[in-house]
């Protein structure tokens, strides 16, 4: 998506003027963003002097120059001139954390006390403005309950002192709370200051609201408030009604996208509202971020990514969902790549971090890990990145207690901290607390239900319990979420072997080869060159355990077919694997494999050479041909046998045994 020189500028002016705007907001996180974007744009020399203008001083009469951002509506903007003391003064509170300070410059407790005991009937719903329509508002007035006139304040003023509100709830929530992991931590103490500000924005949009339920001049700010205040009720839907109406009417707020993003759990959601947004380059920025959140690899995303890059080259967010790209197509040696090479440009950019880590530790690089828990930890080590990064490094080193130390400190900085729970749960399952490591799942799967390791963790950890229908049922729910992960499918399998389902067993576990096969054989290989390192050979692993499923179930043609394709991985003969891909069941298309031990770093056609896997799928052959009198190949498995080193006194009694039936 080419840009012209126009459409260029208006993009920069558009960019500019939403980092002032939510800068002036205290929405610091999206004007971050806003920032980084803006300077990732490519300018020529003609370009930095109107560049330099556009930040210019906008003068009001009777008051020094200040940088603010003008409004097209004749009535916020004489509201915004009249409240410029009072606004700086509530602004400057912010800043330095005096949330309820901010807060009582424009609304005083009085005043909300008053919305609060009337704003709302008590037969009316709360959390749909959307149902008071003009009629149905005038007649509530007219009523011996009337809703109470809100304060004549700008809409920036407003935002910033709800918002103010909003904040001090959530940092008296951080202070009520436990210790991570207390006795006493449910998790579940809630944010005081929701229902005041829900009252009170219902009754200013109740107030404005028309008949095709539009508030009369609002700017999409107060809405953006309300949607967060409702996915922190629970109230999903409504949510992401107002939301939607907010990056409508202004789309720049990058944090409005992201709370959307936090709403979506499946690719069909994201779907199902794609037609109601904005068609701009927000919308397309936010698609492809939602699409990496729900672990999307495919080559339409990546075009998306490259048409993006070409428009705003050395963004530090886009490079970042580079890098994620491939680390979700589990190609770890580009992944580490595009990590390192953003590591280069933003040396002090700690967002993401976390997953480089993860990545490191994967790919077993301590040395790597080493120099970047440094080097968070000299950026700012009480950041919950830097500990996540610095726990990854000492799991490595299997100072598990450490680790947990370290993770739980950034769950003490922020409790919405995915990576952090996740990884914890990984390090009680090696300390062998299953009680803490299943607490520690679950809070990570009520942070964000897309984390698919945290609910594998959960499977994994009732599995160590032998509580195989609980792990069953966690398993799927992390299949469901990565579908085309052969991981994933092979846990499903072998839980339903261990309860004696084979049937359902063998499926689960041929769904498995077909990702895996289906993922060598180069689907999605513009992503690196991780999908080739396979080599075309499937898991012996995988398929012993069908094999012998379809023992159990006396089907000895089928399990003999399969226990030679688990032989025939040693070589890693094509035609071998093109036989198998027939063989199995051909209800899927596509898929994102987790690596398997000793699958990378051969040729191309290389196998995975004797495994104990194929050694025991020798034997069942060889015992199998002298069940059926054929002596001459169990003579030649055997001898086989004997040079593999791993099942060998066994071998040499067979050999003995086949040389007595030849002699007889």
């Amino acid at each position: 998506m080419p840009l012209n020189e126009r459409d260029t500028a208006q993009l920069r002016a558009a960019l500019q003027g939403a980092v002032v705007k939510c800068s002036e907001r205290c929405l610091y996180q999206s004007a971050k963003w806003a920032a980084e974007l803006l300077t990732s744009i490519p300018t020529s020399d003609s370009l930095s002097e109107p560049e330099d203008s556009q930040m210019t001083e906008v003068p009001l009469e009777g008051l020094p120059p200040i940088v603010v951002t003008g409004n097209l509506d004749p009535e916020e903007a004489q509201l915004e001139a009249r409240e410029i003391n009072q606004y700086l003064l509530a602004k400057s509170f912010f800043d330095c954390r005096e949330y309820d300070r901010c807060a009582a410059v424009f609304l005083p407790d009085t005043i909300l006390s008053g919305i609060l005991s009337t704003a709302v009937p008590k037969n009316q719903n709360t959390s749909t403005p959307k149902a008071k329509s003009k009629g149905k508002a005038s007649s509530t007035r007219s009523s011996s309950n009337p809703v109470p006139k809100t304060p004549r304040l700008s809409q920036k003023s407003l935002f910033l002192a709800l918002y103010a509100k909003f904040m001090s709830g959530e940092k008296k929530k951080d202070e009520d709370s436990e210790m991570v992991m207390g006795p006493h931590d449910g998790g579940n103490t809630a944010n005081k200051q929701l229902v005041v500000i829900a009252r009170f924005l219902e009754a200013w949009f109740s107030e404005r609201m028309e008949e095709n339920g539009e508030a009369v001049g609002s700017q999409g700010w107060l809405e953006y408030l309300y949607g967060m205040v409702l996915v922190k009720d629970k109230n999903e839907e409504e949510a992401m009604r107002w939301l939607i109406k907010s990056v409508h009417l202004y789309q720049f707020n990058w944090g409005c996208w992201l709370e959307m993003t936090a709403l979506i759990s499946r690719v069909e959601d994201l779907n199902r509202i794609s037609p109601h947004l904005p068609q701009n380059i927000l919308s397309f920025i936010f698609h492809l971020h939602t699409s990496l959140e729900l672990y999307q690899s495919t080559s339409s995303l990546s075009r998306s990514l490259d048409q993006l890059l070409s428009i705003f080259p050395t963004s530090p967010f886009l490079l970042t969902c580079l890098a994620l790209l491939a680390y979700h197509t589990k190609d770890f040696i580009t992944a580490d790549a595009h990590f390192s090479n953003l590591l280069a440009l933003h040396p002090h950019r700690l967002d993401s971090l976390d997953h480089y880590s993860n990545i490191l530790y994967v790919m077993n690089l301590r040395p790597k890990l080493s120099f970047l828990a440094h080097l968070c930890s000299s950026v700012d080590k009480f950041r919950p990145e830097s500990c996540v990064v610095i726990g990854n490094y000492y799991s490595l080193l299997s100072s598990h207690e450490k680790a947990v130390q370290y993770f739980r400190r950034a769950l003490t900085l922020d409790r919405s901290c995915l990576s952090a729970w996740t990884l914890m749960g990984h390090e009680y399952v090696e300390l062998k607390n299953t009680h803490a490591a299943i607490e520690s799942y679950r809070r990570a799967v009520d942070v964000n239900r897309r984390d698919y390791r945290a609910w594998y963790g959960l499977g994994q950890t009732y599995e160590v319990l032998e509580m195989h229908a609980y792990a069953l049922w966690y398993y799927k729910r992390a299949a469901g979420l990565r579908p085309w992960d052969g991981k994933m499918w092979m846990a499903v399998g072998s839980c339903l072997q261990k309860m004696g389902r084979d049937l359902e067993g063998i499926k689960a576990l041929k769904r498995a080869l077909l990702a895996d096969s289906y993922y060598d054989a180069g689907v999605g290989s513009s992503f690196g060159s991780g999908v080739r390192d396979r080599g075309g050979t499937m898991d012996p692993e995988i398929l012993l355990q069908i094999a012998g499923m379809y023992e159990r179930l006396d089907d000895d043609t089928e399990a003999r077919a399969y226990m030679e394709m688990c032989v025939a991985q040693e070589e890693g003969a094509a035609d071998n694997l093109e036989a198998s891909v027939i063989n199995i069941h051909a209800d899927s298309q596509s898929s994102d494999d987790e690596s398997k031990p000793g699958a990378g770093g051969g040729d191309p056609g290389a196998g995975t050479g004797v495994t104990a896997a194929t050694s025991k799928a020798r034997m069942w052959l060889a015992k199998y041909a002298m069940r059926t009198g054929d002596y001459t190949r169990a003579m030649q498995l055997a001898t086989e046998l004997c040079q593999d080193g791993v099942e060998v006194e066994e071998a040499k009694a067979l050999v003995r045994e086949v040389r007595v039936r030849l002699e007889g």
